[in-house]
């Protein structure tokens, strides 16, 4: 969630953003070397370009989650990402280290569309209608609160990465799954199991009740009605469109998309695997590709040899990931060297334990 807003910080980073690009370049890097070891500054592949250059890592969420479990010795982990992604840090990390969000309201609205108490009330009716027949399992684009609630019900958490692999620990445990917060993963994930869309229904907190999109039938997985906000944007007429106008293009999309995009689509999968498969493709392979707008274009500056091209050319990219920049990211390490680090992520320790709990059993898996 957002947090309140603080005018005297505002004010401070407005003069940061009065900084030249080379001036911020230059003294981001004078920060890092007078930190030294004491810094380690994560960047998800949606990040901009200029951020991404100063982080020491750069991966997707399940890449990130296992860094910054093995990062033992960094004081402070400066997470370029968004909130969730700060959170699973802190609840990873050991206590003394201190985690930073250099922009509080870097939130996701996907992690946003489902809290702790619209759960419990979702929990409460499935479990009236159906007992003791379900495993809870999360995206880790969630809140901390969410991944607790998961952990406390003998669930786990989920990435776009290892889906199929939770989803068939969680099928063998559970004949149901509810699965937390995005709709379109989990139906996407399920129909690669067989799982006809009849026997998929969605939980809307908003009316509090099961809707059957596809037809009614026993259901064995229980979507929660969430969504991202960006890859719904890429829909079945942009795969038409772009292989009317690029002849021979292959499509390739995240698996957040909707599924009728999906199901167009040449290949689906995690970021991961997005950029794999444009790394692994030879010279003169064309994509049109359905994921955050940051990272297609840096596949196409990085892969001048084959034609990339957004699967939706008008969309624009994340614009909460996009509130980390270089000021809110100077300003953060400037407060470090100061002594009075700022925004940082303290996830309660009963809500971290259980969460905790979610998360070590999917890395278990994975």
């Amino acid at each position: 969630m957002s947090a309140p807003v603080n005018f005297s910080m505002q004010s401070e980073i407005h003069e940061y953003a009065l900084l030249s690009s080379e001036e911020l370049d230059e003294r981001i890097r004078a920060a890092k070397r007078a930190l030294d070891k004491d810094l380690v500054i994560l960047g998800h592949h949606y990040q901009r370009d200029d951020v991404i250059a100063h982080s020491d890592h750069r991966g997707d969420s399940l890449q990130l989650a296992r860094i910054a479990a093995s990062l033992d010795s960094a004081r402070y982990i400066v997470f370029c990402g968004v909130h969730f992604m700060a959170e699973t840090a802190d609840i990873l990390t050991a206590s003394e280290q201190i985690v930073i969000l250099p922009d509080q309201n870097a939130g996701c609205s996907m992690a946003d569309m489902a809290d702790d108490q619209e759960v419990e009330e979702c929990w409460e009716m499935i479990t009236n209608l159906y007992g003791d027949s379900i495993i809870p399992v999360t995206y880790v684009n969630s809140t901390a609160a969410i991944k607790s609630f998961v952990g406390q019900h003998g669930g786990l958490t989920i990435t776009s990465s290892n889906a199929e692999k939770i989803f068939a620990y969680a099928l063998q445990a559970k004949r149901r799954i509810l699965f937390l917060p995005d709709q379109h993963l989990g139906r996407n994930t399920a129909v690669k199991f067989g799982i006809p869309l009849n026997e998929m229904c969605v939980y809307n907190p908003q009316q509090m009740n099961l809707e059957f999109p596809y037809g009614k039938g026993d259901p064995r997985v229980i979507l929660w009605k969430g969504h991202c906000s960006v890859h719904t944007k890429f829909e079945p007429r942009h795969v038409h469109e772009v292989r009317a106008k690029y002849p021979g293009i292959r499509v390739l999309v995240h698996p957040e998309c909707m599924h009728e995009t999906v199901q167009l689509a040449d290949e689906n999968g995690s970021t991961d695997f997005i950029i794999k498969a444009v790394r692994n493709a030879p010279p003169g392979t064309k994509w049109a590709i359905g994921t955050e707008h940051n990272l297609v274009n840096r596949l196409k500056q990085e892969h001048p040899e084959q034609l990339i091209v957004s699967l939706n050319e008008m969309i624009c990219p994340c614009l909460t990931m996009n509130r980390i920049d270089r000021p809110h990211l100077l300003w953060s390490l400037d407060n470090i060297l100061t002594g009075k680090p700022q925004n940082i992520i303290m996830v309660p320790p009963d809500t971290a334990r259980w969460a905790k709990a979610a998360i070590d059993r999917m890395l278990q898996i994975s």
